[in-house]
Formats: C-alpha cells, sequence, structure tokens
C-alpha cells in the first residue's frame, strides 16, 4: 500500500508539473509592430482677410518641431504605410462671425463650428495630397493650402506615449 501511494502521489506531480509547462508556453516568436505617429498638429488661424496656416506642409520627413523634447536628438524611425496621417487642427477664429472650417482635397472633411472670437479644435486622419482650408460663410478670408507628405515615423522611441 505504500508503494502503490508514492507511486500515484509521483504520477500526479508529474502530470501536474506537465500540465504547468504546457500552460506556461506561448508563442516563441512575437511580432515587434512598430507604433503608430503620434498625431501632427496644424494651428489654424481665421481671419476676416484670410485663413492662415501652420505649418503649410506637413509628413515630408522628421517633424521637427513636433518632437518630445526627450528624443530631440535621436532619429525618429519611418514607418513602410499608406496609413492616413492624423492630424489635430487647433483653431483661433479671430472674426466676429461664427464659422466652421472646410477641408478640401483628397478627403472633404468639415469641422464643427469655430464660434466667433474662440479657439477650437478638431481631429482628422488626413491621406497625402494637397488640401485648400477655407471658412465657410467668410468668402472674403482668402483660403489656405497645406500639404500633406507621405513620411510617417514611429512613435516607438516615445517615451509615455500611449
Amino acid at each position: 500500500m505504500g508503494r502503490g501511494r508514492a507511486r500515484a502521489t509521483a504520477i500526479a506531480g508529474l502530470v501536474g508539473t506537465a500540465a504547468l509547462l504546457i500552460g506556461g508556453c506561448g508563442e516563441s516568436r512575437h511580432d515587434n509592430e512598430q507604433r503608430p505617429q503620434v498625431s501632427t498638429q496644424v494651428s489654424i488661424t481665421i481671419s476676416p482677410d484670410e485663413v492662415i496656416v501652420q505649418p503649410l506642409k506637413i509628413a515630408m520627413g522628421p517633424e521637427k518641431f513636433q518632437e518630445i523634447p526627450q528624443n530631440q536628438d535621436h532619429p525618429e524611425p519611418p514607418i513602410e504605410t499608406d496609413a492616413p496621417l492624423d492630424v489635430i487642427f487647433v483653431t483661433a477664429n479671430q472674426t466676429p462671425t461664427d464659422t466652421r472650417l472646410k477641408i478640401d482635397g483628397d478627403k472633404e472633411v468639415k469641422s464643427e463650428t469655430v464660434f466667433a472670437r474662440s479657439p477650437g479644435k478638431f481631429q482628422v486622419d488626413l491621406p497625402t495630397g494637397t488640401y485648400t482650408i477655407s471658412a465657410i460663410g467668410l468668402p472674403e478670408a482668402r483660403p489656405a493650402r497645406l500639404t500633406v507628405g507621405s513620411y510617417r515615423a514611429s512613435s516607438q522611441n516615445d517615451v509615455l506615449t500611449p
């Protein structure tokens, strides 16, 4: 009886160990896909005479003024993708008229209302191309042009980004 019990305990131990080993095994290879680019910010000022966009060109190479300071001396790894660029438009309406912005190009987008003498913000994905940005309801305000290039950079070197 003692030998049978010892043998059963040993077999149960081996089965338990094997189950733990099999359960703990996962795929030994993990794809380390690059993280998406951090959103690019573009400033838009709406005046009675014109719509002003800064910068005029984005995604033409590493974004010199949009890098996180701790990484300014390290190159951004480029991403091979045709994905649209995530752009955050920060707006300032310096007119006495509520308006909306219209982005016209490979993609057409209209913003929410940018209230008179107020700031605003909206976000959109823009494919590579040239866009005209105009203020709806302000025909005397000359439209601006924005060019979106094909360069995309991974945010994998940026600490504390999602």
